[in-house]
């Protein structure tokens, strides 16, 4: 579909119209002048040279030049073009934990914020690869299906929140069950799902579906947020309480993490302040295998002003070349007077 990126400097196009009138005056008051002075017969004798021809040829090739300067800064756009490239790859899934003990601050800011810090460092180094992200509670969400596009994985990572997911709790096992449906049919390219968690799980069959995962050559790697010792989690409100008004205190539970990872064929590492937990991972992602895969980037609308520019140019060119008064080498050819 033909646009303008730029339409509002379509308006400009209305000065030429101004610049037409104010010729024209200008012609006919010369005109008068003209006749002031002498009979035009005899003008044109005593003014040889004078042609009326070019400077109406010159000032349409001034307005058509100003037109296509107008055109081009407006930005003319044509059809779509993708960039499709084969490169070397592995395909990483992230579900991060987005329950309410997600807001704990044994982390800083509180693990959440500190997942979501994790996960956008790791998608800065993954620019060959492809990422997918789910968010999960109580239940599991996709939030961005697996793709090579790491600005959108971002923009969709930034909008992350505890209040995406409104039945509470941690379901590790749907979480795992939903993320292995995201990869691609490739064969022969490593498959990675990174689970960010507190391990606080509140559904049975975690460490199966990691089994299941595992015998379809996925790798789960649980990260493993928070402290193993417990830390309150802050609302609103206030400190969040129980049915019966106790304070709920939400542990790092290391141990269900490990078996997790072990029976998904992965590793478990421990978030803390430092970027440790992140740079093992990233070592073990790269002894995946790194298949070759079909890269698409963008679906950008393609620029015309190129092709205006160059229109421009020979316009300019050809004005150059014409001249106010008669020339007598292209008066041979009679280009601006009709053949007697």
């Amino acid at each position: 579909m033909f646009q303008f990126a730029h339409p509002e400097y379509l308006y400009l196009l209305l000065i030429i119209p101004v610049i037409i009138i104010c010729f024209v005056v200008s012609e006919r008051s010369k005109r008068r002048e003209e006749s002031r002075l002498a009979e035009r017969q005899l003008f044109r004798q005593l003014t040889p040279l004078r042609s009326t021809m070019r400077p109406v040829v010159k000032f349409s090739i001034f307005c058509i030049a100003i037109a296509l300067c107008i055109l081009m800064i407006a930005r003319p756009q044509y059809g779509r073009s993708t960039k499709t490239e084969m490169k070397k790859g592995i395909e990483v899934v992230f579900a991060l934990d987005v329950s309410r003990s997600m807001l704990a601050t044994d982390v800083m800011p509180n693990r959440l914020e500190r997942s979501r810090l994790l996960i956008s460092t790791l998608l800065d180094r993954m620019q060959n690869d492809k990422t997918g992200l789910i968010v999960f509670a109580g239940e599991a969400y996709p939030q961005m299906p697996i793709t090579n596009d790491i600005i959108s994985a971002k923009l969709f990572l930034d909008n992350i929140n505890t209040d995406m997911v409104s039945l509470q709790g941690t379901n590790i096992g749907a979480a795992i069950r939903l993320v292995s449906k995201c990869f691609t049919q490739e064969k022969g390219v490593g498959k990675a799902i990174v689970l960010i968690t507190d391990g606080e799980n509140h559904e049975g069959g975690a460490v199966e579906e990691a089994k299941s995962a595992a015998k379809e050559g996925k790798h789960v790697y649980v990260m493993g947020i928070g402290n193993p010792e417990g830390a309150n989690i802050p609302t609103e409100e206030g400190l969040l309480t129980d049915n019966s008004g106790e304070v709920v205190i939400t542990h790092l539970d290391t141990e269900m993490c490990k078996k997790i990872a072990e029976a998904g064929n992965g590793s478990f590492y421990h978030i803390d302040g430092s970027n440790l937990a992140q740079d093992q991972l990233q070592q073990e992602l790269s002894k995946l295998q790194h298949n070759e895969s079909r890269m698409v980037y963008g679906n950008a609308v393609d620029e015309q002003f190129q092709a205006v520019g160059i229109l421009l140019l020979i316009i300019l060119l050809i004005e150059m070349f014409v001249l106010d008064k008669k020339n007598p080498f292209y008066n041979r050819f009679h280009l601006f007077q009709k053949q007697q």
